[in-house]
């Protein structure tokens, strides 16, 4: 475990955020479908995460101006990147001097390179490629499902995040009125199940000075094209982009 900041956006940075997620989700017809992260709540480490084909993409607002800062450190969306075997990108906005709207610096779709500065075309980087799913992608699948299960029974979502190196995973509002906490584990076949990490106490340690609540969750996954033979020699992989199977009977 390691400490991570929990800094929230402040107002004027919201706006920026808000208009920069518009923005990205303009370019495409339809609009972005596929979004990883597009939720103001900490922690941080990009500001804004979305799937496109078989690539995925992370990005940190930033104002040209320099007068608005986001939450999250320089280091964090390119560390997310790069677990997930996606692509690092910054996205400087401006603010209107006339009217206060925020619209991207750049043309189209106003993406740089973090090291080159060089302009990065999401859909030109899709190919037919299949990519295997990495740990932090199927971490990420497997908060998402228990976040949908708890946001369905009613719950008040504090925050969530798919980091495999980060515990718990979410905080919830529980039916004490109280945070509580979870930690997500997921399993991909022929496992069906994902035992509890062995520093358990400890991290019930440092989330006791926000609850003693805490529960357990294991989410387990098969490709959609699976035979489910357990004598076969390998399992179909989960690609990127591609149907699975999903079992997760609830909180432990």
């Amino acid at each position: 475990m390691y400490e991570i900041e929990m800094h929230e956006m402040s107002e004027a940075f919201l706006s920026c955020w808000k208009a920069a997620g518009i923005h990205l989700s303009r370019q495409v017809d339809g609009g972005i479908q596929s979004w990883l992260r597009a939720h103001p709540y900490p922690p941080f480490l990009e500001h804004l995460s979305f799937r496109l084909g078989n690539q995925l993409f992370f990005v940190r607002v930033e104002d040209v101006d320099g007068k608005v800062r986001g939450p999250g450190n320089s280091q964090g969306f390119i560390t997310a990147a790069r677990m997930a075997n996606g692509r690092a990108c910054i996205l400087p906005m401006k603010k209107k001097l006339f009217g206060g709207a925020w619209v991207a610096d750049m043309p189209g779709w106003g993406l740089l390179d973090p090291d080159t500065r060089r302009s990065i075309d999401p859909v030109a980087l899709v190919t037919d490629q299949k990519i295997e799913m990495t740990p932090w992608e199927v971490r990420d699948m497997a908060v998402q499902v228990v976040r949908n299960h708890l946001d369905k029974q009613g719950f008040e979502l504090m925050s969530w995040q798919g980091n495999p190196e980060v515990d718990p995973s979410i905080w919830f509002i529980g039916q004490s009125k109280r945070p509580e906490w979870v930690v997500v584990r997921s399993a991909i076949f022929p496992a069906g199940n994902a035992e509890r990490p062995s520093n358990w106490h400890a991290i019930a340690a440092s989330c006791a000075k926000m609850s003693t609540i805490g529960h357990f969750a294991c989410v387990a996954f098969a490709s959609v094209d699976e035979i489910f033979d357990h004598g076969a020699e390998k399992p179909m992989p989960l690609w990127r982009g591609h149907g699975m199977h999903v079992r997760f009977t609830g909180l432990e």
